[in-house]
């Protein structure tokens, strides 16, 4: 183990894997720390969620080189359907409306993005990362402590092991060490909900189409997913969605505890027939939702990414993307201070990154937690407000398609990376 690196990232998850293959692939030496076995994070078992990859997200993914490798395996979204309860009002977003007319009346349009398995993400990004040279993985072991200083950081391990480096990130997850260990404060509840993720088979194609039920208890989102690659090749093509049941969090262990039989009754009851019978076919995973911002994403030497930085509620499918934005903007600041010779971990690059990140989080976060909370409201005048609102926003098609671009990431000042082109 070399006892140096320019950037040293705490977390070898999705965002730090990013990060680390983003940097490391543009020349900067890497080296990422996580307590995990990197071999028991690429088991099937051990994340069990799909992401909903914006389009500026896969725009990112294309910037490092990696989409094609991720392509075969992603489903893309060609509508959203969002619908209250048993409520006659919806809203209706389909990819063809932000197309020209030429290519509206053909499958060309641009998708409004894509359903990955986390587990896809996390083998292609490991992959990338084993053919580069001034990457290291530092795996089950942990940065005890960070000192840091004028003139650069360093990361002490649990294992004795000291690594200078010039700017450390934490992508350590909500409960983030590192962030607790600077004196970062965050603003943290707990929603009364689980999430529960799992995966049904179902008789019919679901044709691209994603949808999001609001319930009493919280949205029920059915995100259609790539056939499985054994029957896509058997011909046997029955389709596949993912599963993200939002449901009261005294409820959900019963529920995730029911026999097969019971718990398809229940999960069918919430679904619909819309795509014929259906039949879970994956194993149950359940997440506590919850919402949390940092006070600040920055300390001397010191980034937060991801979630380390920000939780939001999975409403809107928009978590990883935050932090996929995040790591756009930190590694193009990055790369381009190194490339002008100066320091990266300097209080100035910290101080733009956080300019650039902090309001978009906060935002979203608003936002996804008003939505979570108008609509699992039962008041009769909430309910009837806003689906007066999901019909009045369908029957706008300017703001309909302003808030489609907004979902797909490609408004405002965007990274080089979130614009498709490398660091």
């Amino acid at each position: 183990m070399e006892d140096h690196a320019e950037l040293v990232i705490a977390g070898a998850g999705l965002s730090g894997m990013l990060l680390a293959v983003a940097c490391a692939g543009a020349g900067l030496q890497v080296a990422i720390v996580d307590p995990q076995d990197p071999a028991a994070m690429l088991e099937a078992g051990f994340d069990g969620r799909c992401s909903a990859i914006a389009y500026g997200s896969r725009l990112v993914f294309d910037g490092i080189g990696l989409w094609p490798q991720i392509a075969p395996e992603a489903e893309p979204i060609r509508e959203i359907r969002v619908a209250d309860d048993a409520s006659p009002w919806f809203l209706h977003y389909d990819s063809r409306d932000l197309a020209p007319a030429t290519e509206a009346a053909t499958e060309a349009a641009t998708p409004l993005g894509y359903i990955v398995e986390n587990r896809v993400l996390r083998r292609v990004l490991y992959e990338r990362a084993r053919t580069l040279p001034n990457l290291q993985i530092l795996a089950r072991r942990r940065i005890a402590a960070l000192e840091a200083s004028a003139t650069g950081a360093v990361a002490l391990l649990d294992d004795g092991a000291r690594l200078d480096a010039r700017l450390v990130a934490a992508a350590d997850g909500r409960e983030s060490p590192l962030r607790r260990a600077a004196g970062i404060r965050a603003l943290e509840s707990r929603y009364r909900q689980t999430g529960i993720v799992t995966t049904v088979a179902h008789a019919r194609p679901h044709a691209g189409i994603a949808v999001e039920h609001f319930l009493p208890a919280g949205p029920f989102a059915i995100l259609p997913m790539s056939d499985e690659p054994s029957e896509a090749a058997a011909g046997a093509r029955r389709g596949r969605s993912s599963i993200v049941w939002t449901e009261a969090a005294d409820l959900a262990p019963h529920l995730l505890a029911l026999p097969e039989a019971e718990f398809a009754a229940e999960l069918g009851a919430r679904f619909g027939d819309f795509l014929g019978p259906i039949e879970p076919v994956g194993p149950r995973w359940a997440y506590p939702l919850g919402l949390m911002q940092a006070e600040r994403y920055i300390a001397r030497r010191l980034a937060l990414i991801g979630e380390a930085a920000h939780v939001i509620h999975p409403i809107a499918g928009q978590g990883l993307n935050i932090g996929i934005r995040d790591i756009a903007a930190l590694a193009e600041l990055v790369i381009d201070q190194r490339r002008r010779g100066l320091d990266i971990g300097e209080n100035a690059v910290l101080e733009q990154y956080q300019r650039w990140r902090r309001p978009d989080a906060l935002l979203l976060a608003a936002v996804t937690d008003g939505l979570n909370r108008l609509f699992s409201n039962t008041i009769p005048p909430v309910r009837l407000a806003r689906d007066l609102g999901l019909g009045l926003v369908h029957r706008l098609p300017p703001v309909k398609r302003l808030l489609m671009r907004h979902a797909m990431g490609t408004l405002a000042p965007r990274p080089r990376l979130a614009r498709g082109q490398p660091l």
